[in-house]
């Protein structure tokens, strides 16, 4: 496969030449797409250092469970392979919590119940921990300590305060949907064994949910926001009603603001650098680009589901991989936890900048007062482009909080796993935490809603801010 698109003379540099090369990335491509169903269709795609090489992110710590799996952690990273078993306590809640969340609001409900699904769900994992690791005792907890005295109880006591806690944050954040919650609340219990680890466990879930509840309540998406004015300069967004504009008011979980991980301001529209973007992504993700191969199709497709979907099911396979409730409670506090900061800190980014998308960009290019930009009217990308600001890639942002929090649960970036995407019907098989970054980069240029410095400095700040995270929280008990 031919490299996409030919920069012209005075813009390569080390970094972008890296960003160009060929890597050894491979993605499975199965029977759901248009080949030999007994083949596996193993295509290269392009390969990019990483944006930032943080040197205490938490990663190969005796706090990660990665021994349970086989494999010793006292040297290098080790290979670990993800496989996903069935549905358990701490998964399903998530799964319910997300579906809780997505609930359109009900005029007549107790509340208007206009919730934010990151930072609900959020809370609810955060609960879940608090409540079980109570149990367990191998992990500080987030910020609620039950006084009920629950340590050793047992696995139904833990059973129990899992269950306990997601119900009772559920229900105070989402009064009338109930239709969504109440049954798996009353068959869950019902299926613990009555007794004393299970009274115990519902009590130390009660007091948790109460105290997560009052920690989290005023967390400023009450804050009434300004209409949005579209910019007119060049270099300016020119969305109308943008999405997402109150993230960067809610409080953030473990970070002391959303602007303590601010990125830098982005590049001049008349650099070489700026150009250099502007001309990859014109080239590759048109609708009528004849460069684009039907592969980098198919991977910017795949990373045009929805977000709230495609992480959220995706991401609540690790909480499968093992038996161990504390370990699946704290696997997806700490996912949750770093997508949740790592994606205020992204939008807090993008509306202080308000970066013009590449739409705009090559529309408008004869305003922009950079000679080695040719304007297009008509350009359009082959994807949509989502409503908000470009500068930073918020996928970049997802993606990386994710994998950083995941390096840092199993102590390698060595992790053998799936994705898969409703849009396209596929999976994507990735060997490394890194690989994850590398395509969901190339997606969001291929698709023509990025730049590729956005999507580089989108992963930087995820990085930043989950290393942050796993410096301070989810630390082993003393």
């Amino acid at each position: 496969m031919a490299f996409f698109q030919e920069i012209p003379t005075g813009f390569a540099d080390p970094a972008r030449a890296r960003a160009h090369d060929f890597g050894a990335h491979h993605i499975h491509r199965r029977a759901k797409m248009n080949v030999n169903p007994t083949s596996q269709v193993r295509p290269v795609v392009l390969s990019m250092a990483a944006a930032l090489a943080l040197a205490a992110c938490g990663g190969g710590s005796s706090d990660t469970p990665a021994a349970a799996f086989g494999f010793d952690t006292s040297g290098a990273e080790k290979h670990i392979l993800i496989t996903p078993g069935e549905s358990n306590v701490i998964s399903k809640w998530n799964e319910i919590a997300v579906q809780t969340a997505a609930v359109a609001s009900s005029p007549g409900g107790a509340t208007p119940e206009e919730r934010v699904a990151g930072p609900d769900v959020t809370t609810m994992q955060l609960a879940v921990y608090d409540a079980v690791i109570a149990i367990a005792g191998t992990h500080k907890p987030y910020a609620i300590k039950p006084t009920t005295a629950v340590a050793g109880a047992g696995e139904d006591a833990m059973k129990a305060a899992a269950v306990e806690a997601a119900y009772r944050v559920l229900k105070g954040l989402f009064p009338s949907r109930g239709s969504v919650y109440e049954a798996a609340y009353t068959s869950d219990m019902s299926a613990i064994a009555d007794g004393d680890a299970k009274a115990l466990g519902r009590q130390a879930g009660l007091e948790v949910a109460s105290g997560m509840l009052a920690l989290r309540a005023n967390d400023g998406r009450e804050t009434a926001l300004p209409p949005y004015v579209p910019g007119t300069l060049p270099g300016q967004f020119r969305g109308t009603n943008p999405v997402n504009r109150i993230a960067p008011y809610i409080k953030p979980f473990t970070t002391h603001s959303h602007s303590q991980f601010r990125v830098a301001e982005p590049y001049s529209i008349q650099s070489e650098a700026y150009a250099g973007d502007f001309i990859e992504v014109k080239a590759i993700a048109g609708p009528t680009s004849t460069s684009r191969t039907a592969l980098q199709t198919e991977i910017a497709r795949f990373h045009t589901e929805p977000p709230g979907s495609f992480w959220a099911r995706n991401l609540r396979q690790f909480a499968t991989a093992s038996s161990n409730i504390a370990d699946n409670a704290r696997v997806l506090a700490m996912l949750w936890t770093a997508q949740s900061d790592a994606g205020g800190a992204c939008f807090e980014s993008k509306y202080f900048y308000n970066f013009w998308r590449p739409t705009s960009a090559i529309q408008l290019a004869g305003t922009d007062d950079n000679a080695l930009t040719l304007a297009d009217p008509a350009w359009l990308p082959f994807v949509a482009t989502p409503n908000h600001p470009e500068y930073p890639a918020a996928h970049g942002c997802a993606s990386a909080s994710a994998m950083e929090a995941l390096r840092s649960f199993y102590g390698s970036k060595n992790l053998e796993f799936d994705f898969t995407s409703t849009v396209t019907g596929s999976t994507h098989h990735f060997r490394q935490t890194e690989d994850v970054l590398e395509e969901v980069r190339n997606a969001r240029v291929w698709g023509g809603m990025h730049f590729r410095t956005s999507t580089e400095v989108g992963v930087e700040q995820a990085k930043n801010v989950t290393a942050w995270m796993t410096q301070r929280y989810f630390r082993p008990a003393d």
